[in-house]
């Protein structure tokens, strides 16, 4: 089994946008070796097992912003890309209410053969692509796309979209403020979820140790719940980070 194809797909590796996205939770696929760790066909279709839209709205981002995306090639309950390997997210044993059989006992060996499998190929593949085009001389800031669910535990969510960030949230200020500018979106800094909640493993990975701009886009996924709604968003959003990356270049220049 070649890992690096089960874990990653790249599309556009050369094409020359400023950004690189990032689809995380892109597949609810279940390959072998692993199977579907015991879930009914519904879970595999739900939540649980990946981000409904966000692959279909990345792609259209990737198109609009002529940038290269980085998608997982299966679901996030086998390893979710996005959880470094000792994090208890990483091979969850139970997901919001459900339980998933095939996580329940796993050994330090499991463990261990998944991340090789799939963790490490994943953020190698993501950290080489990062690294040529830096050295390409090629600005470069880190967008990972996910979407969440409309009700949590019962409670509906207000928000459309969450806007988060690591460390450096000048990228997330610059986008929140011009999705608030230019579309009827509700967008919220930090909500649903913020990198307290453990969420910005990818960022604080790839993008913080090298000084990149970064930001985590959240949608509720009924906003994109068809590849008709998955477009429009990309065409609401893609002006968006184009603005608010060009805002930032602009204020650096302003500074120096």
């Amino acid at each position: 089994m070649n890992s690096a194809h089960v874990a990653v797909e790249i599309e556009g590796a050369d094409r020359p946008g400023e950004v690189v996205l990032v689809c995380e939770h892109a597949s609810n696929v279940f390959p072998e070796p692993w199977g579907d760790l015991g879930l009914t066909p519904e879970q595999r279709e739900a939540h649980i097992a990946w981000d409904p839209g966000a692959l279909g709205l990345a792609r259209g981002l990737a198109a609009k912003l002529q940038a290269p995306l980085v998608a997982a090639r299966q679901s996030r309950l086998i390893y979710d890309l996005n959880r470094p390997p000792h994090h208890p997210g990483a091979m969850p044993v139970t997901s919001e209410i459900h339980d998933i059989p095939g996580n329940a006992a796993l050994s330090p060996d499991d463990r261990s053969a998944r991340t090789e499998a799939l963790y490490e190929p994943f953020h190698a593949a993501l950290r080489s692509l990062i690294a040529e085009r830096l050295a390409r001389g090629r600005p470069t800031a880190l967008v990972t796309v996910h979407s969440f669910t409309p009700i949590w535990f019962g409670k509906p969510r207000e928000v459309e979209l969450g806007v988060i960030h690591d460390d450096d949230p000048s990228l997330a200020q610059a986008v929140l403020e011009e999705a608030r500018r230019v579309t009827e979106l509700d967008a919220r800094l930090n909500e649903p979820y913020s990198g307290a909640d453990g969420v910005c493993h990818t960022l604080a990975l790839q993008a913080t140790p090298m000084g990149l701009r970064n930001v985590m886009l959240e949608l509720r996924n009924d906003l994109i719940a068809d590849p008709t709604a998955q477009e429009a968003m990309a065409a609401t959003l893609a002006p968006v980070l184009q603005a608010a990356l060009s805002q930032i270049t602009a204020n650096n220049g302003e500074a120096a």
